[in-house]
């Protein structure tokens, strides 16, 4: 798949006329918990040459290709990047960590790792997490049979909750990272570990009955973290002034050296 992934970056570039600056797995396979049949996530951010951006008419700043059963990917343009980067989006905040990166301007992405710390809101990226983790318990608790995958899709955004409350930084992209930063129940963890073999080895459909050590664990963190953002204070917001000058010089110096 590495070299399908390649060549289709390889067109899209080419069929728009971009530059690729960074290209990455996101999804169950960046996370570590993918199983068999996952399908890979190819994220990725681009710049179009400094012309296309001086025009009076508002433009598509996204690439999407048609999605088969193996490949789901999509780009958004540098430019959205870095406005959604300024609101302080965990999800392309994610894409910076992934273990698996298929393309990287390592300019471009270092700085953006670098200003992270300027730019990443704990109490945003909990909301965003805990939004996540709500949504999937709700669905989970529903029904008595439940896809193994599916605990990981509440697990990881509460592990990714307890990491900002410890740390005050931006979490990894992978499970493993996130659930070894954390003491918990050696029973929970057992639990946990189970799950995730079966998951690693088996398909997206599989199913178990519920687990109450891993319902329970989940649906306290929830409304521990319900009671904990009342309180919880945003902080200030950091300016454009850094992002405009990663912006001109990717502009100025990664279109150059890709049109040379």
């Amino acid at each position: 798949m590495y070299k399908e992934i390649m060549d289709k970056l390889d067109l899209i570039q080419k069929k728009n006329n971009i530059k690729i600056l960074y290209a990455v797995e996101s999804g169950s396979r960046g996370w570590g918990f993918a199983s068999k049949d996952s399908d890979y996530d190819v994220r990725f951010i681009y710049i179009h040459p400094t012309d296309w951006y001086l025009s009076v008419e508002e433009k598509i700043d996204f690439i999407e290709v048609p999605i088969n059963d193996l490949l789901d990917i999509n780009g958004w343009d540098l430019r959205k990047a870095l406005l959604q980067y300024k609101k302080s989006n965990p999800t392309f905040m994610e894409w910076l960590s992934s273990p698996i990166v298929y393309m990287e301007n390592v300019n471009t992405a270092q700085k953006l790792r670098y200003l992270l710390v300027d730019y990443f809101s704990p109490v945003h990226t909990l909301y965003h997490y805990l939004h996540i983790a709500r949504n999937k318990y709700e669905e989970v608790m529903s029904t008595d049979q439940v896809k193994i995958k599916r605990y990981f899709y509440i697990l990881r955004p509460i592990l990714a909750c307890m990491w900002i409350e410890k740390n005050n930084t931006m979490p990894p992209m992978e499970f493993s990272k996130l659930i070894a930063d954390q003491q918990l129940d050696l029973s929970l963890v057992s639990e946990i570990q189970k799950l995730l073999e079966k998951k690693t080895a088996g398909l997206e459909i599989d199913v178990e009955p519920k687990s109450t050590v891993i319902i329970d664990f989940l649906g306290s963190k929830i409304s521990h973290y319900e009671e904990y953002l009342k309180t919880a204070h945003k902080g200030k917001s950091s300016d454009y002034t850094a992002l405009n000058i990663l912006f001109r010089e990717a502009l100025r110096d990664d279109w150059y050296t890709h049109a040379k």
